[in-house]
């Protein structure tokens, strides 16, 4: 018989996820039929596995260690928590910390998420910063995985919202979801760009390209689907420049919808592509300010967030923002 307290980390959550994560290796039948027989309870009653888990609640195990062991997986999650522990350590910009989340400062090129079991992402970097300062035990990783709350394009830098405990990633999740919190970014694009201007538009997405196209009205086949099968969602985007000069603008750009590759796009689709953008972007202008400017990037970069209890976090945009600026105002010595 083995017995766990729940912690605060883990409360708050239903109680068969919780045992799913406590036992991955283990099928789901299994874990309901050891519910039904109160091989598993629940402070010491039968559960059913819908009840939500508070903190100091007490589990118990009615199996033996080898059963326990075999459906813990916890060699594999042994080496992977070493693994995160010994990655390189890496410069991470860290704009805000406190006991439930955590902001950083994504460069360009850094996938918020894996997308491949090889790949480095700043959800990896995260954890392994968070174990190397002590704030994620062995025994917590086993439970719960803190995770990125919001997604930026892998070129695209600047704030990313991770949630330590299970109650800050539920709430600033549920934040994002609802459209609680306000993003504000940067971007340079192609044209002058002389007033606030604020635009909308329906975006579909050709899924199977990973890419979108906007148009003025509303599409044929209008109607809300999944992300991942995009079609006929109205997107809404304001932004105002900061300055015009030479055939380009630096914007601050403020989404009131949120949909993938909504800024990019939806710039395009006004005659204002993002400066360095690879899908959307003006290819003769990419590779000019590739030339001129050593700009490898897109120049997007998302600088503030503003939280409904009227918290906000900026971070400003990095050093090739300086440069394409540099080379726009000095346009005139090279004509």
């Amino acid at each position: 018989m083995r017995t766990i307290t729940i912690s605060k980390e883990e409360a708050g959550g239903r109680f068969d996820k919780y045992l799913k994560k406590l036992l991955p290796g283990a099928p789901s039948g299994f874990l309901y039929k050891m519910l039904r027989k109160k091989n598993i309870t629940l402070n010491g009653k039968k559960a059913e596995g819908s009840e939500k888990l508070h903190v100091s609640d007490e589990v118990k195990l009615f199996f033996s260690d080898e059963t326990f062991e075999k459906f813990s997986a916890r060699d594999s999650l042994d080496r992977e928590f070493e693994l995160l522990k010994n990655l390189p350590e890496q410069c991470l910009s860290v704009v805000y910390e406190d006991q439930d989340i955590m902001i950083i400062n994504k460069p360009s090129g850094l996938l918020s998420q894996k997308s491949t079991r090889e790949s480095l992402s700043a959800n990896e970097l995260i954890l392994s910063y968070l174990i190397r300062q002590d704030c994620l035990t062995k025994e917590q990783f086993k439970l719960f995985r803190p995770s990125v709350c919001n997604r930026l394009d892998r070129n695209t830098s600047g704030l990313l919202v991770a949630g330590k405990t299970l109650l800050g990633l539920r709430a600033m999740s549920e934040a994002f979801k609802e459209h609680k919190v306000s993003k504000y970014y940067d971007c340079i694009v192609k044209g002058e760009v002389t007033e606030s201007v604020s635009v909308r538009g329906w975006l579909t997405k050709d899924t199977a390209a990973n890419k979108v196209s906007v148009q003025k009205n509303a599409p044929a086949s209008q109607g809300k689907q999944r992300d991942d099968a995009l079609s006929g969602w109205e997107i809404w985007t304001e932004f105002q420049p900061v300055w015009s000069v030479n055939g380009y603008s630096m914007l601050k750009v403020r989404l009131i919808t949120g949909k993938s590759h909504q800024i990019r796009a939806h710039l395009a689709s006004v005659g204002h592509p993002v400066i360095g953008d690879p899908k959307y972007g003006d290819p003769e202008e990419n590779r000019l300010f590739r030339r001129k400017a050593g700009i490898e990037a897109q120049l997007l970069h998302a600088y503030c967030l503003k939280f409904e209890d009227g918290r906000v976090f900026t971070a400003p945009p990095g050093a090739a923002f300086r440069k394409a600026e540099d080379y726009i105002r000095s346009i005139r010595s090279y004509v």
